[in-house]
């Protein structure tokens, strides 16, 4: 079974504190909503879907104490939790798809009592929790039907039960083909500059048994020019109308290295994920962080002090380098049409 990451208990949101791991696993209760915006902009929380989880309880931490008497007033505090929420990280369209959900079932039920509506927004955070636990494992059996026995899988970044509620995006595609019995191989990028594919997906990967290689991000065109690539799985933080997929910061490397060794390249990721507001991936925002994630090294500095530094979280990968896209709903292959996607979301 996936590490549980975060839930709801006791009245209070429940988390794994993600920047300890591989070394330690502490979970943190809180029901402060600026601890948990810490927690997400530090990246104690992180994964497109867990944020979207995590923006769902937020929005029930933010209001559960409101005295509200009227559904105006009501109303007016749930948007200012909601937009400060948001304002911890730009790029993961979960986490604004889920505090848009939040206020549209409030204002659903407007004609309710307060203490009525706050019921209901508890039951829709934790349908959303339900939601990703299915899709999760919709996600992964569709990916698997991908995987032949023996395949050799490179992943970069985290996109296992540690973004999500559940088995997770990509890496919920290897869980998958291991619990099938094809002895999958696994290889891992670090991930710099937060080493997030050495800390967490090696940790996962390995708990579950898989086969597990962990590799520098500058060694993939490498091994993919020895043949050591069959296919290549990656999880995503927004994806535009048109298929053009934001994910962590060397993604697009791996996208252009795939298409140049003929490796199928495909990113997995629920129907939330997708921005239909967007045409391209030009237009979605990409977070960029503090230099000194890039200047220091598991906390000491490699650089020196005052180099400039460009540390964009994110970069997108164009559509016509995606071999497809796996969602809940099944495998969408190119060409990417809008409608498709909306018909599939929809229907």
């Amino acid at each position: 079974m996936p590490v549980e990451t975060i839930y709801w208990k006791s009245g209070k949101v429940r988390f794994i504190n993600q920047t300890l791991l591989p070394h330690k696993l502490k979970y943190v209760s809180t029901d402060d909503i600026y601890r948990l915006w810490r927690a997400i902009k530090a990246l104690e929380i992180r994964g497109a879907p867990a944020l979207g989880i995590a923006g769902a309880l937020g929005a029930i931490v933010g209001i559960k104490d409101s005295k509200a008497k009227d559904f105006r007033k009501f109303f007016g505090e749930l948007k200012k939790v909601t937009k400060y929420i948001g304002s911890s990280r730009p790029t993961a369209i979960n986490l604004f798809w889920a505090l848009e959900r939040m206020k549209g079932a409030a204002y659903r039920h407007r004609k309710e009592s307060i203490s009525r509506i706050k019921n209901i927004l508890l039951k829709e955070a934790l349908k959303i929790i339900y939601e990703d636990k299915r899709n999760c494992r919709r996600m992964a059996r569709y990916g698997a039907s991908l995987v032949r026995k023996g395949s050799r899988i490179l992943t970069h970044c985290n996109a296992g039960g540690l973004a999500t509620a559940d088995y997770g995006t990509a890496l919920g595609v290897l869980f998958e083909a291991n619990k099938q019995g094809k002895r999958i191989k696994a290889y891992v990028d670090e991930t710099r500059p937060l080493l997030q594919g050495a800390r967490l997906t090696t940790w996962e990967l390995m708990r579950a048994g898989i086969d597990t290689t962990l590799i520098c991000d500058n060694m993939a065109a490498g091994i993919m020019a020895q043949g050591k690539i069959d296919m290549i799985f990656v999880g995503a933080d927004r994806i535009a109308a048109n298929g053009d997929a934001a994910n962590k910061i060397g993604t697009y490397n791996l996208a252009v290295l795939a298409h140049h060794h003929k490796v199928p390249f495909y990113v997995v990721a629920p129907l939330s994920t997708f921005d239909f507001r967007i045409k391209t991936g030009k237009e979605i925002p990409i977070e960029e962080r503090d230099g000194d994630e890039v200047r220091a090294l598991c906390g000491r500095m490699v650089a020196p002090r005052n180099v400039k530094v460009y540390n964009p979280a994110f970069d997108v990968t164009p559509n016509e380098l995606i071999t497809a896209i796996i969602t809940e709903k099944g495998i969408f292959k190119k060409p990417y049409e809008p409608r498709t996607f909306l018909k599939a979301r929809d229907g």
